[in-house]
């Protein structure tokens, strides 16, 4: 017994780096619309070119169907998910607007020194990351998005709301649709140009990009235990987005 306990404590590292490798890697193709929205996605090809069998695969769509990336289809296999309508992501943000300006409020009462640090830890991290000033941080810059408003979640206290926030993934469809706004820019110029320059305001500028100086303004108002001030903050963050980014997801779905 102790033998068979130690091999299978030894060996599973291997598993489970098998198996994160599998979800990246289908994870990638599918943000970089290596496999579009709506195209079916077959185990077989994917066995073959990830060269890894068919048990990492069907582990890996498992977790991506958690993550809305891809659907489950009776009797045809995985597909992934259409971008985001308007309606759609005009319903996300508005549930964002009700839990996180609250969860904001909440972290100025109750967040503690170690998770004022988190958040300005993750604030340096993205100040480094703007100093590029290339089109090449935009991913980094969502990933940075995620991070800091599940760090502010956290800080409410409410493991819901933290969970609630999470599992909605409104960063990785706004990463989505920035990857689709690059087929635009390559086949509609006047139209692509138009996206681009959303997100180009949103995430860089000549200082600090816009997103980065909102997220630090709402850091500094937690920190501050200012309830209110934060509140508003956070309010008009996530507004101020959705203003922004409705047009470039009506672009996109204008296109068929």
């Amino acid at each position: 017994m102790a033998k068979d306990s130690t091999r299978r404590v030894r060996t599973l590292p291997r598993r489970v780096a098998l198996a994160d490798g599998t979800y990246d890697a289908i994870k990638a193709m599918i943000l970089d619309h290596e496999i579009s929205p709506g195209e079916h996605i077959g185990m077989d090809e994917l066995s073959r070119d990830l060269l890894v069998s068919q048990t990492p695969v069907r582990e890996a769509l498992a977790r991506l169907e958690a993550d809305g990336l891809v659907t489950k289809i009776p009797l045809r296999g995985y597909e992934a998910t259409e971008l985001l309508s308007v309606r759609q992501f005009d319903e996300l943000f508005q549930f964002r607007a009700l839990i996180e300006p609250w969860a904001a409020s909440e972290a100025s009462r109750r967040s503690t020194r170690r998770e004022i640090e988190a958040l300005e830890g993750e604030l340096e991290r993205a100040e480094h990351i703007s100093r590029t000033g290339s089109a090449s941080t935009y991913p980094e810059f969502v990933e940075h998005d995620t991070r800091f408003h599940a760090l502010v979640a956290r800080a409410s206290g409410n493991a819901f709301v933290e969970e609630a926030f999470i599992r909605t993934h409104c960063h990785m469809h706004l990463f989505r649709v920035y990857k689709a706004s690059l087929t635009i820019k390559e086949h509609e110029a006047s139209e692509g140009e138009f996206v681009q320059n959303m997100f180009a305001e949103y995430y860089q500028g000549d200082k600090r990009p816009l997103a980065l100086s909102e997220h630090v303004e709402i850091a500094a108002a937690i920190a501050a235990g200012d309830g209110t001030r934060t509140r508003a903050l956070m309010l008009h963050h996530i507004e101020s987005s959705r203003r922004r980014f409705i047009p470039v997801v009506e672009a996109l779905n204008a296109r068929g």
